[in-house]
Order: structure tokens, then C-alpha cells, then sequence
């Protein structure tokens, strides 16, 4: 079994919603990416869950 190694957000990762900096990677079933910034992020929280096959959150840097 190999890990899978998600890379870190940087400063010109960009929200996809307002163009802020992106916290927040989205990995869709389809294959996709959503990056979102930290107040998207948690607001479409709900709804991203229910199609993510993985939620990168670097949130935590914010505090």
C-alpha cells in the first residue's frame, strides 16, 4: 500500500470562489479540483462532503 502525499497549499493557490488564498483543496469522485479559500471552504462544507474523495484543509494555519 502506497500513502498518498497531498501537497501543501501555497500562497498562489487561489480560491475558486472569490480569489483569495486557498486553505481548502477539494479532490472530487470525478476526478476534479476545488480549492477554496478558508471562509468558502466551511461555507460549502456540507455539500462538498457529499461529493469529496478528499478534503485537504489547511485552515488550521489560519489561527
Amino acid at each position: 500500500m502506497t500513502a498518498t502525499v497531498t501537497e501543501p497549499l501555497t500562497t498562489a493557490d487561489r480560491c475558486d470562489r472569490c480569489g483569495a488564498q486557498a486553505y481548502v483543496r477539494v479532490t472530487l469522485n470525478s476526478g476534479g479540483e476545488l480549492l477554496f479559500c478558508g471562509h468558502h471552504g466551511k461555507a460549502h462544507s456540507a455539500k462538498l462532503s457529499q461529493v469529496a474523495l478528499k478534503i485537504h484543509d489547511e485552515t488550521s494555519k489560519l489561527s
